[in-house]
C-alpha cells in the first residue's frame, strides 16, 4: 500500500465517549493481517463484517506504523458501514492516533493501568490470558471490580496450537473449563467477556462451548476461506448449535 498522506478517522462515540465496555452481543472476534499477498484487505474486512463478524483487530508485526494507520481507516470505515468494532493491538500509540475504539494487549505488552493512563476510560481493553494464574488476574483487573477503569474482556488460549502463535504452547480445554467456572463464581459473567481463542474453526468450535466459551476468537477460520462471509455465519450457528 502506497501511504501518500496522513489518515483521517472518525469518532466513535458509542464506545470512546461512553466508556460502556464490550457490548454483550459480541461474540465472533476476528484477527487478521494486512493480506499483503492477496492485495483484498478491504474487501475482506467489508465481507467478514457482512457475515456477521463483531470485532476485526488489525495483527500484523510486518507493516510500518504509517502503513498500519492507513488500513485501520479501511478497517473503520467498514466497521462504520456495519455497525460493528475494530481492534489495535498490542500498540498504544497507534490505537490513540487512530481513536481506536479497542484495545488489545499480552501479558509482556503494555500493563493494563498504563494502557488506561495513555487512553482513558473510552476504549475497551482486552488481554490475552494462558495460564489459570493469569485468568485470575485478568478477573482481579476488570473493569467491574476496579472503580478507575479495568479491564474490559481478556481471552483464553491459544486452545489449539496454531500457526498464527509459533512457539506457545496450547492450552487446550481444561482452561477453557477454568475459566468459565471462575468467572461465573465472580457472579460477573455480564461485566467481564471472554473468548477462547488458538486453533478454532468449524470442526471443534462445539468443543470450545461444550467447555464453556459463548465467545471464541478466529484468524484462519475466516482469514482463509474463499467466502469469509459465509465461513462468519457458519461460526455464528455453530455457536448458536452448541449453546442450545
Amino acid at each position: 500500500m502506497n501511504v501518500s498522506s496522513t489518515p483521517s478517522f472518525l469518532p466513535n462515540p458509542t464506545v470512546q465517549e461512553s466508556g460502556a465496555g464490550l457490548p454483550p452481543s459480541a461474540r465472533l472476534y476476528l484477527c487478521t493481517d494486512a493480506r499483503r499477498d492477496r492485495g483484498d484487505f478491504a474487501e475482506f474486512v467489508d465481507a467478514a463484517f457482512a457475515g456477521g463478524v463483531d470485532i476485526i483487530q488489525l495483527r500484523d508485526k510486518d507493516i510500518e506504523a504509517a502503513e498500519e494507520l492507513e488500513l485501520l481507516a479501511v478497517l473503520q470505515a467498514a466497521a462504520a458501514r456495519h455497525g460493528r468494532l475494530w481492534a489495535v493491538n498490542d500498540r498504544a500509540d497507534i490505537a490513540m492516533l487512530s481513536g481506536a475504539p479497542v484495545f488489545h494487549i499480552g501479558q509482556k505488552d503494555l500493563p493494563v493501568a498504563s494502557a488506561r493512563t495513555l487512553l482513558g476510560a473510552g476504549p475497551v481493553v482486552g488481554l490475552s490470558t494462558h495460564t489459570t494464574e493469569q485468568v485470575e488476574g485478568a478477573i482481579r483487573l476488570s473493569s467491574s471490580v476496579t472503580a478507575d477503569g479495568g479491564l474490559d474482556y481478556f481471552c483464553v488460549g491459544p486452545v489449539w496450537a496454531t500457526p498464527t502463535k509459533p512457539g506457545r504452547t496450547a492450552v487446550g480445554l481444561d482452561l477453557v473449563r477454568y475459566a468459565a467456572d471462575a468467572v461465573a463464581a465472580t457472579g460477573t459473567q455480564a461485566a467481564l467477556p471472554w473468548f477462547a481463542i488458538g486453533g478454532i474453526d468449524l470442526d471443534n468450535v462445539e468443543q470450545v462451548v461444550e467447555a464453556g466459551a459463548s465467545r471464541i476468537v478466529v484468524v484462519r477460520a475466516i482469514t482463509e476461506a474463499s467466502d469469509p462471509a459465509a465461513a462468519a455465519r457458519a461460526l455464528l450457528a455453530a455457536l448458536d448449535a452448541g449453546a442450545a
